[in-house]
């Protein structure tokens, strides 16, 4: 019997890391277990990964969740989120100090420092967050299949290698379905800190604007204000502090796509400070002169990478059901840069107040 499958984009963290499908039952199926019916329709899925899923609450039923042993009847819509399995890799386990702030038998929270990758890939195949904790969680030196929990080892979102803050990681496979789940109805709360060139016009304010890669240029993600490109996305933001020629801002995430603050934050122009890749690294707000030009690129030395960091994040146990908060302070470089941006306003107060 023929049943027809629809797979679509997740609003998710990073979109290659799930896989929503929606299963429509055709009118003429017997009543079945749903891990029995999903398993047989779900190439390289085990039962196991189904089950798991189930008791998290990432299948449901006409939007409904549903018990293990329910029986799926004709006519009924699946929705399923799971964990979209890597492709196979060899890895390798590496003692790398891990700056953990929480770990139980369910998940770990973790600061990642900037510049380090979290996942092994072109160009960096060793030395990444998955490296040390493959390594922390002792896996041994494996090719791991497709399909397995070790091929992502339990990494359930991810920052970019120049952003510094915290990451969840889970440790089973039920642990990574239950946060999956949390990521794709937008139920967890993730913080960030940016430090972006000018001043915001509004103090509070929501971007809603499509992202997607660059069409040219495609290393880069852009904006799509006509919304016929790219997906979703939706980042609220907050003015913490305002310096004149930079402000601290906090953006919490609706969604979560790749570069999406970056993005979002350069097309309400107000890029963030020297972020290379989307127009941060140049003076965009003050009149270049020798001695502000100079302090400025004495600001990009002391924190040469773009200034956002994952600064909290709350989400609700796998284990417990108990919503858990971990906050983060910024790191030396950033906090070092917003002194240096403060003492300078603070120097120039005079003059800027006849501008």
């Amino acid at each position: 019997m023929n049943h027809e499958v629809e797979e679509f984009d997740a609003d998710l963290s990073n979109d290659d890391l799930y896989q929503h499908k929606v299963i429509r039952v055709d009118p003429g199926q017997d009543p079945l277990r749903i891990d029995k019916f999903l398993f047989d329709r779900l190439p390289n899925t085990s039962r196991n990964r189904i089950q798991n899923a189930i008791k998290a609450g990432s299948v449901r039923v006409d939007s409904r969740e549903i018990k293990p042993n329910f029986k799926i009847k004709p006519g009924q819509e699946i929705q399923i989120v799971l964990p979209k399995p890597q492709e196979p890799n060899r890895l390798v386990p590496q003692q790398i100090a891990l700056d953990i702030r929480y770990e139980d038998d369910d998940l770990l929270v973790v600061h990642k420092p900037a510049g380090m990758v979290v996942h092994p890939g072109m160009g960096h195949p060793r030395f990444t967050l998955v490296n040390g904790l493959a390594y922390h969680f002792g896996i041994n030196q494996v090719d791991v299949p497709k399909g397995n929990f070790q091929d992502r080892v339990g990494m359930v979102h991810r920052i970019d290698k120049n952003t510094s803050g915290l990451l969840v990681v889970a440790k089973n496979e039920y642990a990574v379905n239950f946060l999956a789940r949390q990521f794709f109805y937008h139920t967890i709360e993730r913080t960030y800190y940016a430090l972006v060139w000018g001043e915001p016009k509004e103090d509070k304010g929501t971007i809603e604007l499509n992202v997607g890669r660059h069409p040219r240029f495609r290393d880069t993600f852009t904006a799509f204000p006509e919304g016929d490109q790219g997906k979703w996305a939706v980042t609220h933001y907050e003015v913490l502090e305002r310096l004149y020629y930079v402000s601290l801002i906090k953006c919490n995430l609706e969604t979560g796509r790749t570069h999406q603050i970056r993005v979002h934050l350069k097309s309400l122009g107000h890029p963030i400070f020297n972020d290379e890749k989307y127009g941060g690294d140049e003076i965009v707000k003050g009149t270049i002169f020798s001695k502000y030009k100079l302090f400025v690129e004495e600001m990009f030395n002391v924190m040469p990478r773009h200034a956002l960091h994952a600064k909290s994040l709350g989400f609700e146990h796998p284990g417990t059901g108990a919503f858990m908060q971990f906050d983060s302070g910024l790191p030396r470089d950033f906090q070092q840069c917003l002194e240096g941006w403060r003492n300078y306003v603070e120097g120039r107060k005079s003059q800027l107040q006849g501008e």
